[in-house]
């Protein structure tokens, strides 16, 4: 049976998204250290898919075919944890495909890839 174990980003400035992503999700390098070329973060609780960033010059598609989808339990607590990722430096998109009533919120890494957080008590 397969199941994911790492993710895999592209960044221009590793070191910065791997800042942005630990503290976004609570992970840590699993080597130890942040490279410039590539890094893989951790839960550093738990068990849960790596996060893997590697050095990319290529640009960040403005409608990603894939992207993170980031659930919390609610809409106060998705509302809480738009404003603690902005604080960390995720920019809101003004995203031109939301349908009427959304359950997620569209944001961008400080690199500019795209990823959701979602309340998964929508609807």
């Amino acid at each position: 049976m397969l199941s994911i174990g790492t993710i895999v980003m592209g960044a221009a400035d590793v070191r910065r998204a791997a800042e942005f992503w630990g503290r976004a999700l609570g992970y840590v390098p699993r080597e130890g250290e942040v490279d410039d070329g590539w890094t893989v973060l951790v839960p550093s609780e738990g068990a849960g898919p790596g996060l893997a960033l590697g050095r990319s010059t290529t640009p960040v598609q403005e409608h990603p075919r894939v992207h993170l989808d980031l659930y919390v339990a609610d809409a106060a607590e998705q509302e809480a944890e738009v404003a603690r990722l902005v604080s960390l430096g995720a920019l809101r998109v003004d995203w031109d495909s939301y349908p009427d009533d959304p359950d997620f919120v569209v944001l961008a890494d400080p690199e500019g890839n795209r990823f959701c957080v979602i309340d998964s008590t929508h609807g």
